[in-house]
């Protein structure tokens, strides 16, 4: 294959890549410094992987110091860079504080800020209990904004910065069965759009990045993807074909890479075109889900 139409190589488990070609320069984010939440397993840590493995410095997040740990050990061996594992809470400001200022001491600074934890499940917004929809929410949205908010005010106000935000298609046409999801990610679109208006005389550009359904990720197992893609219904995505990890994180490293210099408060979308064809019939979603 050539051209647009290379995929490049992806695995399913939360490893790092066997084989990898690069396409931007591999120095292109040399002497850089990123904080990532959710960067343990799935997209997160794909995205964390890349950015390694064209010379940045990271440090990953996540409620699980355990998870961390593991995906820091494998990250440090298969990029050669620095990779410091934290604990911390999205939902819990002053663990977020803790993990930054712990980040601040071991590099010095911190030029990347990735947003990727996140919670997701189907479920029709009759049987969507109170809590559970606020704790999506909670995660999602205000997870995003306190993380944003305690990087500005440590680093990003005096020295500038750039800040991902991982959402998702849901709400550009109504998903079904994801109303909770759905409300939490269009938050996060608009508070990019706000967000990039005042932080941008600071020097700040806040992009956001929205994956399609992506293979080999927990969410594509738990949202029906694996059923969806035996009966081959992403035949209907004008790309023929479900998106993998690698190819998402490709979309963040162009983001937070100098190519992207003037771009700030928009969402780049990576989803091959599914949100413009996918089926919608929420009787067939929550029968793969439970498959």
């Amino acid at each position: 294959m050539s051209g647009s139409s290379t995929v490049p190589e992806d695995v399913d488990s939360d490893e790092c890549l066997v084989n990898y070609s690069y396409i931007f320069s591999p120095s292109v984010l040399k002497e850089k410094v990123a904080f990532v939440t959710g960067g343990g397993s799935g997209i997160g840590f794909r995205i964390v992987e890349i950015l390694m493995r064209h010379g940045c410095q990271t440090a990953i997040a996540s409620r699980s110091l355990e998870r961390v740990q593991a995906a820091a050990e494998k990250l440090k061996i298969a990029t050669g860079q620095h990779c410091l594992p934290l604990k911390a809470d999205v939902r819990q400001p002053q663990t977020i504080i803790a993990a930054v200022e712990e980040t601040l001491s071991k590099f010095g600074k911190i030029d990347i800020l990735i947003n990727s934890a996140a919670g997701n499940f189907l479920s029709p917004a009759s049987g969507l209990s109170f809590n559970a929809f606020r704790t999506v929410l909670d995660i999602d949205t205000m997870g995003t904004f306190n993380t944003s908010k305690v990087l500005y005010q440590k680093w990003f106000k005096d020295h500038g910065g750039v800040i991902v935000n991982i959402t998702a298609t849901l709400s550009y046409r109504g998903q079904a069965l994801q109303v909770h999801s759905g409300s939490a990610k269009a938050a996060i679109e608009a508070m990019t759009k706000h967000l990039a208006v005042e932080w941008g005389p600071d020097n700040i550009r806040i992009n956001s990045l929205a994956p399609g359904p992506v293979s080999g990720t927990e969410g594509f197992r738990k949202l029906g993807g694996l059923t969806a893609d035996a009966a081959e219904h992403f035949k209907m995505i004008p790309l023929q074909r479900v998106g993998n990890k690698t190819e998402i994180a490709h979309g963040v490293l162009y983001l937070v890479s100098p190519a992207a210099s003037y771009v700030t408060g928009t969402t780049l979308v990576a989803d091959g075109g599914h949100w413009l064809t996918a089926a919608n019939n929420p009787a067939a979603m929550l029968i793969s889900s439970k498959m």
